[in-house]
């Protein structure tokens, strides 16, 4: 159910609640005191010998969480992931959700915070959107870090023989800030470095993020590093940060940053929340490590991977899953009526008003993204969100539509009614790992060269008909099969509002191309880059960022946080 000026907001709610000591949450999971370091007496990090050790327990089962394109309507993924795993938790199981960390450029610019919403939320809400454990400004320090000895390196006499025209390592900020995507740094003599064109991305879209998140171990996370290419010499070779020699001062500064978070929700269900890359500019998913050790906790384990299934999902399954040597046993697509509207042809200002006929087109989307969790050889859940506006006809219209589809559906009301109101949709999804026959499989062999790789993401999870490659990808493609990189999976950056490269083609387009401009070697996360369309790795801020109604009261109580 959606919220209104009558119900109380996502931050009254949260601060009205009474939380555990987080002892008692990490008792509930069979961990002790010696198993945790406290972070206050709400949030906690596991240690890596107690990680260590649940080496040898059975793996529990796992449940993704994904959804239709998001709008500007709101679709809620969050908020079903937080009520099924308090639904799953009322129902008597033993369930610890993993959640990926917020990141500031959102939470204080339009899209909000990451921590569900009204009864089915993950807390404290306050820490977790805005310092939390200082896990993304370790992020952040470490990506500097590396752009400053680097810089150090050519102005001390650059023996690397780096050339300062094909760097490709940016510097980081947590903020959306346009005015940084491009600049120029050591201005000013002689004595201040030497002049370069440079840009900051967000933390969330840095290498080391995604490094953070695919590593299975402090060794890992130091070999991931050490891999990172920074740029290429003036012999057109790549550069990295083992050439550097600086991946051990990197692992220092991220060494309390690897171990995952534990956190509560309102019902007290264990959270992993931690590591935070976002969907459409990196792999979107939170860390290997919380997911690891989640799936060692507990029985079942719900997690969620960022925007629609054509993104957080897909590299979910195509470089996570690869990564982390895991798989989902059922997949939850969320969809809200709204949104469905919303991509079916209705504006925002009018979502209010019934129309079956809007809805009607609109499940083309929720079609396509059924059809994609199909084609991993996954089952699927569909969860409505329901919001207060929604009519009796559209929700049968929707119901209707996915038994019509033979797609077990279930109405979920999270929002208002927490743990509750996820109940059919727990029972379902229980029964559909039960019941699974199918068997999981890639989208693509990774012998495939990358071009064919990107066409196999384009056609069979966007529903485009081919791929048009800029003349820098198009060298690029040669260059990296020089290099050794064709094996690499492939992380699509692509708008999160289109199944196109395009964010006003709503719906389900058809006989579209993507356009790659250009590809980014990862090597320390593990994948390529495909740039595509206009995404920004660096966003910039809307005309009335959500910031301008944050402050706090007299008491440190935050105001206005969602």
């Amino acid at each position: 159910m959606g919220e209104n000026k009558s119900v109380k907001s996502d931050i009254q709610i949260a601060q009205e609640s009474k939380l555990k000591h987080i002892k008692e949450v990490a008792e509930s999971i069979g961990l002790t005191e010696d198993d945790i370091e406290y972070y206050g007496k709400y949030k906690a990090k596991i240690t890596y010998e107690k990680i260590h050790s649940l080496k040898e327990n059975r793996d529990g089962r796992l449940i993704l969480v994904t959804s239709i394109n998001p709008t500007a309507a709101g679709e809620g993924k969050s908020t079903v992931t937080v009520g099924l795993g308090d639904a799953m938790h009322q129902l008597g199981k033993k369930v610890v959700i993993a959640l990926r960390e917020p990141s500031l450029g959102p939470t204080m610019g339009m899209k909000g915070g990451a921590t569900g919403g009204g009864y089915a939320q993950v807390l404290p809400m306050e820490d977790i959107n805005l310092h939390f454990t200082g896990d993304l400004h370790a992020i952040t320090a470490a990506n500097n870090a590396l752009a400053a000895l680097m810089d150090n390196h050519i102005h001390q006499g650059n023996q690397l023989q780096i050339d300062q025209r094909r760097i490709v390592w940016k510097r980081a900020l947590d903020i959306n800030d346009r005015a940084l995507r491009q600049i120029v740094i050591g201005l000013g003599g002689p004595s201040q470095g030497v002049p370069r064109e440079d840009g900051f991305d967000i933390t969330v879209a840095s290498e080391i993020m995604a490094v953070l998140c695919l590593s299975t171990s402090l060794e890992d996370l130091k070999k991931r590093l050490a891999k990172m290419v920074v740029g290429y010499n003036t012999s057109k070779q790549p550069v990295t940060v083992g050439d550097l020699g600086v991946e051990g001062a990197l692992s220092l500064l991220l060494k309390d940053a690897l171990k995952p978070n534990l956190v509560q929700t309102i019902e007290h269900t264990p959270a992993l929340v931690h590591g935070g890359p976002f969907a459409n500019i990196a792999h979107g998913c939170n860390s290997i490590m919380a997911t690891k050790s989640a799936l060692k906790l507990a029985d079942y384990v719900v997690t969620e991977a960022g925007f629609g299934a054509d993104l957080g999902a897909e590299k979910f399954l195509n470089i996570k899953a690869r990564a982390a040597n895991i798989k989902p046993d059922a997949v939850v697509v969320v969809a809200t009526i709204r949104a469905l509207k919303m991509h079916g042809g209705m504006l925002k200002s009018d979502l209010q008003h019934e129309n079956v006929l809007a809805l009607e087109k609109g499940l083309e989307n929720l079609q396509k993204h059924i059809e994609t969790i199909y084609n991993f050889g996954l089952p699927v859940v569909v969860a409505i969100n329901r919001f207060i506006t929604d009519t009796d006809a559209e929700i049968n219209t929707l119901t209707n539509w996915c038994t019509e589809q033979k797609v077990p559906v279930a109405l979920t009301e999270v929002w208002e009614k927490g743990g509750k109101g996820g109940l059919q949709l727990a029972e379902l999804v229980i029964e559909q790992i039960e019941s699974n026959k199918q068997t999981f499989e890639y989208l693509y062999d990774l012998n495939l060269p990358i071009e064919e790789k990107i066409k196999k993401i384009v056609q069979k999870v966007y529903g485009g008909s081919d791929v048009e490659f800029s003349t820098k990808a198009m060298k690029q493609l040669k260059e990296f099969q020089e290099f050794g990189w064709g094996q690499l999976p492939v992380c699509m950056a692509k708008t999160q509002y289109s199944l196109s490269d395009e964010p006003t083609k709503l719906g389900r387009p058809k006989n579209f191309t993507i356009h790659v401009r250009e590809l980014v070697p990862k090597l320390g996360a593990g994948f390529i880059v495909a740039l595509t369309g206009d995404v920004m790795t660096m966003p910039g801020l809307p005309k009335k960022p959500v910031a301008y109604q944050m402050n706090i009261d007299e008491k440190g109580r935050a105001i206005g946080l969602f």
